[in-house]
């Protein structure tokens, strides 16, 4: 099928009726997904790879580029590497925590763009955009200010007392350096949530990649000091990084200000906030922001507890990390799909294409998941030497992939069935998962086994694949349990009454 540039994918509901306000068995159990007569297999399977399969490459690529920034600083001379990469992972959490709050509306985005996409409704999903963009600038511009006056006392609360002077004056400055560059990817960030409602991944994938080309041309330049450019270190690849999500953001908004795309802005017309639609975003995106900031709080205390195992520990789980990031994209690229079809599923009340586009993403997440599980255990240690040949680094690292391989599938799984709940407005149970995995679980088994039993970096990473096996059961069995209909029900009565009115 041809996936023209900027336009929707045209998947099987495009060829399907609507559904009945309330089907015969829509707010009960999931049952046996059935493929609805007429439409086969594989055509399904062909639209979950159409969305799944750009976000895949574009997410891949970025965290490639990201891989690239630690192997890049992890292999500067001397003990700068272990420095540096610890520096670059203090920074990186409250970086991430304060995207929260503008990543989580961009969930509300997705959603209801989705829904109107779903609907055929373009003049709503268009609307509904405008008003992300504009409360996203709004929102990030704050938010860049907070960042850069707090930037040192945040590092200060994630080293605790475990970071020397050294680490934290390097994590200072990369983590301003960012800061500076925090506008820009919000707003990109806001974009592609909005082009993947319709069904567009290709769009970001390409801008996306563009700009991973770039931060990694710089880096090259800025960390080493090449091209006539003075070696910067640590903060020359917070530039490059910076520069590169700016380059994303201004072939974003070229595109989405063009003619050619579903999506479009159009600056010329008189701009004024719809608090309805704000509030039907917030009202999808505060529960998964809840859920996001009470993760990334968790993290943050669970990272201070292994920054005071040392530099040498601490840069191991930084690379492990990182080498887990490389896997997430898998789930996250398949929940992206998840979360658009489902949405759209329900913009066309078909809940038994709902059920069907769930059941055939996990099979294929799955599918994907073993197969990158598999090259973990099989290169282990080469992927560790890629960052850095500390012999205790490398010996930690390698040691802790294999448990990690075991964690590939799972979490897949658990991403994509949470994509699809997100996808149909469900974002309270997540939020409350979020809640009891991340900081009761993690944190009690990891108190257990790195301070009670001394296990050190294994037992940290134990704590992690506890958190992740429990969330993966408990959103597995929400979704079945059919409760998360009861959103679609409350939709479809006001939708009754709109009509009868």
């Amino acid at each position: 099928m041809k996936h023209p540039r900027g336009k929707t994918v045209r998947t099987a509901l495009d060829d399907l009726d609507y559904g009945l306000l309330k089907s015969p068995d829509a707010y009960g159990k999931v049952k046996k997904a059935a493929v609805p007569e007429g439409v086969s297999s594989g055509r399904l399977r062909r639209d979950i790879m159409l969305i799944a399969w750009p976000s895949f490459v574009e997410l891949l690529l970025t965290q490639l580029t990201s891989m690239a920034d630690q192997i890049m600083v992890g292999q500067m001379p001397g003990d700068m590497g272990v420095y540096g990469l610890t520096a670059v992972g203090l920074a990186s959490m409250p970086k991430f925590l304060m995207m929260t709050l503008v990543t989580a509306m961009n969930v509300g985005t997705t959603a209801i763009v989705a829904r109107a996409r779903g609907q055929q409704d373009r003049r709503m999903a268009n609307r509904v955009f405008r008003q992300a963009v504009f409360f996203n600038l709004l929102l990030s511009a704050v938010l860049m200010v907070l960042g850069l006056v707090s930037a040192e006392w945040m590092i200060g609360f994630m080293g605790g007392s475990g970071i020397t002077a050294e680490t934290l004056a390097l994590s200072t400055e990369y983590l301003r350096i960012q800061f500076w560059g925090f506008v820009p990817l919000c707003l990109n960030f806001t974009i592609t949530a909005a082009l993947r409602g319709v069904g567009d991944t290709r769009t970001p994938m390409i801008y996306n990649t563009v700009a991973n080309v770039v931060n990694l041309f710089f880096n090259y330049v800025m960390i080493y000091g090449k091209l006539g450019c003075p070696a910067m270190g640590v903060a020359g690849a917070s530039w490059a990084t910076v520069i590169g999500q700016t380059v994303a953001f201004v072939m974003a908004a070229k595109a989405v200000l063009g003619r050619g795309h579903y999506l479009r802005i159009r600056l010329g017309r008189r701009f004024r906030f719809n608090w309805n639609i704000i509030r039907d975003i917030a009202a999808i995106g505060v529960p998964s922001m809840i859920e996001q900031l009470i993760m990334r709080l968790g993290i943050i205390l669970f990272q201070r507890s292994v920054a005071g195992l040392g530099d040498n520990m601490y840069a191991t789980h930084q690379v492990v990390s990182n080498i887990q990031s490389m896997s997430l994209m898998i789930g996250q690229s398949f929940g992206n799909a998840s979360t658009t079809l489902m949405g759209q599923s329900l913009g066309k009340r078909r809940f038994d294409m709902a059920a069907v586009y769930m059941k055939l993403t996990r099979s294929l997440g799955l599918l994907v998941s073993c197969a990158g599980a598999l090259l973990m255990v099989i290169f282990n240690e080469e992927f560790i030497r890629l960052y850095n040949t500390t012999p205790e680094v490398v010996a930690a690292g390698a040691n802790l992939l294999w448990m990690i391989a075991f964690l590939v599938p799972v979490q897949g799984d658990q991403f994509i069935v949470s994509g699809g709940l997100r996808g149909v407005g469900d974002t309270r149970y997540p939020a409350m998962v979020a809640l009891v995995c991340t900081v009761v679980v993690r944190m009690s088994i990891c108190w257990v086994m790195v301070d009670l039993l001394e296990l050190g970096l294994y037992g940290a990473w134990a704590a992690i694949i506890s958190d992740m096996v429990l969330r993966a059961v408990l959103m597995l069995r929400r979704y079945r349990s059919g409760k998360w209909k009861a959103r679609v029900r409350k939709r479809n009565r006001e939708e009754a009454a709109a009509q009868n009115c």
